[in-house]
C-alpha cells in the first residue's frame, strides 16, 4: 500500500452547455471556511457552500455542494482573481483590470468602495493592522506603470498610502507582512512596503505562465527558480532550505506544510519540505490552477474542482510505520514540530524514535540506535528483555508496549552461534544503560538497570566499571547479584556490594577470605590495603574492633592506619587503642608517634611511653640495619620533648647501657660535665661529645656554648690521650672560644707552636668583631646626624594654622598651640600616632 499525504476528492462539477463550454470555464477560485467562490471566463462570480462537517470531503449520503449566489459582472472579460476579506465580509474581485468589492454572502457590490482601476495583480496583506486598527492592507500592481501600490482597506473606504517603483512590470507577486516578493519577466525581487526599498534575488528565463511566487508564511517564499528548482527564500534574502527539484512544466505551486504541491498539466505532485522528496502523485487531467487552504489545496480545471485534504499527521506517521519507513516518519514529525510545536505529537515521536532505533539496533548500527533510544525515552526494560540471562531481573508485571519488528534478530540464537557479534550487543546494552542510569528514563526501573549492568560487566570482564557500580550507591538486589558474582569468582566486587548496602561486616569478611586465600579473585591486587583503608573510613566502630586484631597481626605498620588515618571527628578513644596495641609493639610505637607529632599530645605518659618504646625497639633492632634510625628518633625525642619524665626514662636507659641517650638525659638535668664525661670516657666518641655541645647550646647565647666547649676542653686536658683532640677542638672553634680563657686552662708544658693556629684565628676573630662594632657605631652616628639635619630644616619652616584645620590622623580640629608635622607636611595632634614627626 503506497503512502498518501493527501486524500483526493471531487468536490464540484460545473454543468455547461456545449455552446457555453469555452465561455463559462473556471478561471480562478477562492475559499473561506465552507464558502467557495468561482470566477469564470464570462465575467461571472459563483458562491458555493460546501456541505456542513465535510470540509470539502463529502461522503455518500450527505448533501451535495450547494450553489448559493451568482453575480454577473459584465458581458465579457474573465475574472482574473478572487480574494476574501473576512474582517469586512468583502469579496475582492479582479475583473476588467479593476478591483471590485462585493459582499461575500450576497455578492452585492459594496457601494462605498469604488473600483480600483488599472490593476494587473493584487494580494491581501496579513498584518497587525487587521487587529489593531480594523483595516487591511492591500497590494496592487499597476497595469499602466511599473510600480506596486499599498492600499489601506476599511469597511467603507480604501486609500493608497504608498507606491513602490519597479524597473519591470510585475508578473506574479506574494505578500508576507511588510515584505512583497515580485516576479518580473526575467528576475525575482524582494520589496519592503514600509521603506520602499527593493533587492534583486536572482534571474530566471521562464515564460509568463511559469513565473511562480507563493508565500509559505513565517517570512518565507517559494519561487520557480532557474534549472527547474523550487527556491525557498526568506524575506531577508537568504535560503534556509535546500532547493526542491521539480518538473519544468510546473503551472502553479501551493504550500500545506510540511508539503509543497506542484501542479502540472496532467498531474499534481506532493513534495516534502523536510527532505525534498516526492511523496505522492495525483492524476488530474486538464488542471489549470490550485488554491492553498487551511487543511490542503483545491485544484480546478475548466469545469471541475477537486479537494486534496491533508491526512492527519498521526495517520501519516502510522502509515509510514506500517511500511517500516521509520526514519521518514521521524523526519516528518521533526519538520512539523520545528514549524509548529504540538505536545500531542511528542508521545508519537518518542514511539517512532524507539522503533527506528530498533531497526538500527538489529543492523548493528549501535551509535544511531543509542541516540534514537535516548531521544525516544525508551524504557530500558524493553531492551533488557531481549538479552538471554539478563531478563531474569524483570518483574512479572512488566509488559512490553512495543510491537516486535518482523526482521528482528533472536539474541538467544546469536548468543549460542556467534559469540563475537553477541559481545558487541552486550557492549551496546552497557553503553545505553550507563547513559540513562540516574536520568528520569532510568530511574523508572533502576533495580533492573543496575542488575543488568552488573551482569554485563561480569560477562564482559569489565572490572573497572563493575567495581565502580558496586562501590557507589546502587539498588542491585542481593538475591539476584550474589549468585552471579560467586559463580564468576568476583568476591572482591561482592564485598563492595555488601558494603554499598550497609553490610560492612559481611563485606570485610568476604575480603578477609580473599586475603587469607580462601577465595580466589585476581581482580584486586591489594585486598589487605583496601581492607585497612575501608576500616579507617568506616564509622561502624563494632566492625573496626572486630577486624582490628586481624589487620595488626598481618602487618603492624599498615594495620595501625585504621586508627591514625581516620577523620579528626571520628577518632577512637586513645586509651582503648593503646590497650589494644600492647600486643603489637611496632604499632604501639607508630601510634604514639602519631599522638605526639601529629596530634601534638602533651601528656607525660604518651611521651614516656614513646621514649621507652624507642628503647625497646632499638634493642630489638640491635643487629639490624635501621638501628641508627630508631636511635636517632629516640635521641631527637629526648632533646626536643619537654613533657617526659627524665628520671623514668633515665632509669631504663641506664639499665640498657645506652650511653648517648644517658648523656642527653644528664644534660637535661643540668649535668653537662657528667654528660660529656660519659661521651668521652665511656662511649669514647669524641665527635659525639662535640656534637652534644653544639646541640645543647642551640637556642642559648654564645657564652653558654663557650662554657660547654671549655668544659669539654678541661675533660680532654685531664688525659694525655686526648691532647690531639684538645688541639682539634681549639682549632675548630676559634670564633667561640676566647683566647684569654683558653690560655688559663692550658698546661704549662704546652708550647706556643701547638696552639699557634688557634691563637691566630682567635685574635683575627676578635679584631674582626671589634671593627664590626666600630663600623656599626659609625653607621649609627651617621643616621643620628641625618635626623638632626632633618630636624634643623624642619625647625626653620613656618606653618600656618588656620581656623578649622583638621588633624591628619583623627580629623578633629587643631585647637591647641602645640602640634606635630610629619615628613609629608601633614599637621597632627601631638597625642595622635603617625609618621615620624619633626
Amino acid at each position: 500500500m503506497a503512502f498518501k499525504a493527501f486524500t483526493h476528492t471531487h468536490v464540484y462539477e460545473k454543468q455547461l452547455a456545449s455552446k457555453d463550454k469555452d465561455k463559462s470555464s473556471i478561471q480562478c477560485i477562492e475559499c473561506y471556511d465552507r464558502n467557495v467562490y468561482i470566477g469564470t471566463k464570462d465575467a461571472t462570480v459563483l458562491h458555493l457552500i460546501l456541505p456542513s462537517g465535510t470540509d470539502g470531503d463529502p461522503s455518500p449520503g450527505q448533501s451535495k455542494i450547494r450553489e448559493c449566489r451568482v453575480r454577473k459582472l459584465g458581458s465579457s472579460n474573465q475574472v482574473a482573481q478572487l480574494r476574501v476579506l473576512p474582517l469586512f465580509n468583502h469579496l475582492l474581485v479582479l475583473w476588467d483590470r479593476s478591483v471590485t468589492a462585493l459582499n461575500m454572502f450576497s455578492l452585492e457590490p459594496v457601494v462605498a468602495l469604488k473600483k480600483i482601476q488599472h490593476v494587473h495583480l493584487f494580494e491581501v496583506c496579513d498584518s497587525l493592522l487587521a487587529t489593531q486598527a480594523a483595516c487591511v492592507e492591500l497590494v496592487t500592481s499597476s497595469s499602466r506603470r511599473k510600480l506596486i501600490r499599498i492600499h489601506v482597506v476599511g469597511v467603507d473606504r480604501w486609500d493608497v498610502v504608498k507606491e513602490v517603483s519597479l524597473l519591470q512590470d510585475p508578473v506574479a507577486l506574494a505578500v508576507d507582512g511588510a515584505c512583497v516578493c515580485v516576479g518580473t519577466i526575467d528576475r525575482y525581487l524582494l520589496c519592503d512596503i514600509r521603506t520602499g526599498s527593493s533587492d534583486e534575488l536572482f534571474p530566471h528565463n521562464h515564460s509568463r505562465q511559469r513565473i511562480i511566487v507563493t508565500s509559505m508564511g513565517r517570512g518565507e517564499f517559494l519561487l520557480n527558480g532557474p534549472e527547474s528548482l523550487g527556491m525557498f527564500v526568506m524575506k531577508t534574502g537568504i535560503c534556509q532550505r535546500p532547493p526542491l527539484q521539480w518538473p519544468q512544466e510546473v503551472l502553479a505551486a501551493g504550500v500545506c506544510f510540511p508539503y509543497i504541491l506542484t501542479l502540472q498539466p496532467q498531474v499534481l505532485s506532493v513534495y516534502s519540505a523536510v527532505d525534498q522528496q516526492c511523496k505522492q502523485t495525483v492524476n488530474l487531467s486538464g488542471a489549470k490552477g490550485l488554491l492553498s487552504t487551511s487543511d490542503g489545496v483545491l485544484v480546478f480545471t475548466e469545469r471541475d474542482i477537486f479537494s486534496l485534504r491533508l491526512v492527519p499527521l498521526k495517520e501519516q506517521t502510522q502509515a509510514l510505520v506500517r511500511l517500516e519507513r521509520f526514519e521518514e516518519a521521524l523526519l516528518l514529525l521533526d519538520g512539523v514540530q520545528g514549524h509548529s510545536p504540538l505536545d500531542s505529537y511528542k508521545e508519537l515521536q518518542k514511539a517512532i524514535s524507539c522503533l527506528a532505533g530498533f531497526v538500527h539496533f538489529y543492523q548493528e548500527g549501535f551509535s544511531e540506535a543509542r541516540v534514537l533510544f535516548i531521544t525516544g525515552e525508551l524504557d530500558p526494560r524493553e531492551l533488557i528483555r531481549l538479552y538471554p540471562g539478563i531478563q531474569v531481573c524483570l518483574s512479572e508485571d512488566f509488559q512490553s508496549h512495543l510491537e516486535p519488528l518482523n526482521k528482528s534478530r533472536d539474541l538467544q540464537v546469536l548468543c549460542q552461534e556467534d559469540r563475537h557479534t553477541f559481545h558487541h550487543y552486550l557492549a551496546f546494552l552497557g553503553d545505553f544503560l550507563r547513559a540513562v542510569r540516574g536520568t528520569e528514563q532510568g530511574l523508572k526501573c533502576s533495580k533492573e538497570v543496575d542488575y543488568a549492568l552488573l551482569r554485563l560487566y561480569v560477562e564482559l570482564g569489565d572490572t573497572e566499571n563493575l567495581q565502580q557500580l558496586v562501590t557507589f550507591p546502587n539498588v542491585c538486589r542481593l538475591d539476584h547479584c550474589l549468585p552471579v558474582l560467586e559463580q564468576h569468582s568476583r568476591y572482591f566486587a561482592l564485598g563492595s556490594l555488601y558494603q554499598s548496602h550497609g553490610n560492612h561486616i559481611d563485606a570485610i569478611k568476604t575480603w578477609v577470605k580473599i586475603a587469607d586465600g580462601l577465595h580466589k579473585d585476581p581482580s584486586c591486587s591489594d585486598v589487605y590495603g583496601h581492607i585497612v583503608w575501608t576500616l579507617s573510613q568506616l564509622q561502624d566502630r563494632d566492625a573496626v574492633w572486630t577486624f582490628a586484631d586481624w589487620t595488626l597481626q598481618r602487618n603492624q605498620e599498615i594495620g595501625m592506619q585504621i586508627f591514625n588515618k581516620r577523620a579528626p571527628d571520628d577518632r577512637f578513644e586513645t586509651q582503648d587503642v593503646l590497650a589494644l596495641m600492647e600486643k603489637y609493639p611496632l604499632a604501639l610505637l607508630l601510634y604514639l608517634e602519631f599522638l605526639i607529632h601529629d596530634l601534638n599530645s602533651e601528656e607525660e605518659g604518651h611521651h614516656n611511653r614513646l621514649a621507652l618504646a624507642y628503647v625497646t625497639q632499638s634493642l630489638r633492632e640491635e643487629e639490624e640495619s635501621d638501628l641508627r634510625k630508631t636511635r636517632g628518633k629516640l635521641q631527637q625525642l629526648l632533646w626536643e620533648s619537654k613533657f617526659y619524665d627524665v628520671s623514668t626514662v633515665y632509669e631504663r636507659v641506664e639499665s640498657e647501657n645506652l650511653l648517648r641517650e644517658k648523656a642527653i638525659l644528664l644534660g637535661r638535668t643540668g649535668g653537662h660535665f657528667e654528660a660529656l664525661q660519659v661521651l668521652v670516657h665511656q662511649e669514647g666518641d669524641l665527635q659525639a661529645a662535640e656534637a652534644y655541645c653544639c646541640r645543647a647550646a642551640r637556642g642559648r647565647d654564645a657564652q653558654f656554648w663557650q662554657t660547654l666547649l671549655l668544659t669539654l676542653l678541661q675533660i680532654y686536658l685531664s688525659s694525655e690521650d686526648h691532647t690531639s683532640a684538645a688541639v682539634d677542638l681549639l682549632n675548630n672553634n676559634p670564633r667561640v672560644l676566647a683566647a684569654e680563657k683558653v690560655i688559663q686552662l692550658l698546661p704549662d708544658s704546652w708550647s706556643v707552636q701547638l696552639v699557634s693556629q688557634f691563637l691566630v684565628r682567635s685574635l683575627r676573630e676578635t679584631f674582626h668583631q671589634r671593627r664590626m662594632a666600630m663600623l656599626q657605631k659609625a653607621i649609627g652616628q651617621v643616621e643620628l646626624m641625618r635626623h638632626k639635619v632633618i630636624w634643623m630644616q624642619a625647625s626653620k619652616t613656618k606653618f600656618k594654622l588656620d581656623k578649622g584645620q583638621k588633624c591628619k590622623v583623627c580629623q578633629r580640629d587643631l585647637a591647641e598651640p602645640q602640634f606635630t608635622c610629619n615628613l609629608s607636611g601633614d599637621l597632627m595632634h601631638t597625642s595622635c600616632p603617625g609618621l615620624p614627626s619633626t
